[in-house]
């Protein structure tokens, strides 16, 4: 039995942990609410790189991050046009998350462990395996990262490409001069002025920015890739309803391409009888109120961009200017890696 004398604190401890618990359930859901009520989702993107987000005419924006936040409106409105972009740097992007600016961070960013555990971010998945690379121009006669020693190299600051780029070069003990800038404009521009020998940057973004150089065909690409940047959308901490429904709607993506539903198909999904496609498609479950959402959440997505792999051909596979091959981005069941947990 406790001293008379430490009820006071008891009580207060009691009144502290069911403030906790009612500040937790009242957080739990309130971005949908708040997205819902605005009657637009807030999306914050890159500042143009070609393949993933770009803007063209009349702010027509397209890329495969912009097709995940028109996937998620879809999903929740019924509409991938009630979206809001929101260009960021590198610099700015996760204070606009934190901050609220923007409700879903959908930008090449790589998902590490500093960023979820010191800025109160979570990824709701990978939406795109990268990896390190870098480009020089082919009359070098370099056909290997190891001949790289000595060379100076352009990088982006406010990325994870500086730590890359340092650790390869002493682990392979050569010899590094580093030239850093704030934007991927002004590191290119660095390169094409020739104060630097190399542009290193995500191999997806190399091919984007060879494309912009006077003479791309001048240009390669080493075939080393030296680190693992798998990209995704990112949200913040603490309100697992969102976290869930982001998370869920470009599983469901993956997952349409998996089973062979396509937004030119989908009609003929929703009448199937397969039970993996009745699942995601909503015609048995409750997935979608799970969700906070519709029962055809993810038909609806899949209607307005397309599975994984339209999404992917459509901006940067052969559909597009890039032509990257899918790789590491193809279906666990092509030689990829590219797995999404089931609805069900």
């Amino acid at each position: 039995m406790p001293h008379p004398g430490q009820r006071p604190f008891v009580l207060t401890a009691v009144l502290l942990l069911t403030m906790l618990v009612a500040g937790g359930m009242a957080a739990h859901g309130q971005t949908l609410a708040a997205v819902k009520e605005r009657g637009t989702l807030k999306c914050g993107v890159g500042q143009g790189l070609l393949g993933f987000s770009s803007q063209g005419d009349q702010n027509n924006w397209t890329g495969l991050d912009v097709d995940i936040c028109r996937a998620i409106a879809a999903a929740i409105f019924g509409d991938p046009g009630k979206v809001t972009f929101t260009p960021l740097d590198a610099g700015s992007r996760f204070s606009a998350l934190q901050s609220g600016a923007i409700d879903l961070l959908s930008r090449n960013s790589t998902w590490t462990m500093s960023r979820e555990t010191s800025l109160g971010l979570l990824f709701a998945g990978v939406a795109y395996y990268d990896g390190q690379g870098f480009l020089l121009r082919r009359e070098a006669g370099i056909d290997t990262a190891l001949q790289l020693g000595g060379k100076t190299v352009c990088a982006q600051t406010g990325t994870t490409t500086e730590l890359n780029v340092s650790d390869y070069f002493r682990a392979n003990d050569m010899p590094l001069n580093v030239l850093t800038l704030g934007t991927a404009e002004e590191t290119r521009t660095a390169y094409e002025q020739r104060k630097c020998d190399v542009l290193t940057s995500d191999v997806s973004q190399l091919y984007a920015e060879r494309l912009k150089l006077a003479d791309p065909d001048s240009h390669i690409i080493l075939p080393e890739v030296i680190s693992k940047e798998p990209l995704g959308p990112v949200v913040r901490q603490g309100d697992d309803q969102w976290f869930n429904l982001v998370k869920w709607t470009l599983y469901a993506l993956i997952n349409a391409e998996e089973l062979g539903v396509k937004s030119t198909t989908l009609d003929d999904a929703l009448k199937s009888t397969n039970p993996d496609i009745r699942r995601l498609v909503g015609s048995e479950g409750e997935f979608g109120r799970q969700l906070g959402l519709e029962p055809d959440w993810a038909a609806r997505a899949v209607r307005a961009v397309g599975n994984y792999g339209e999404i992917f051909e459509r901006n940067v596979g052969t559909q597009s200017r890039l032509s990257i091959p899918r790789g590491l981005n193809a279906m666990w069941t092509r030689g990829g890696i590219l797995y999404a947990p089931p609805v069900r």
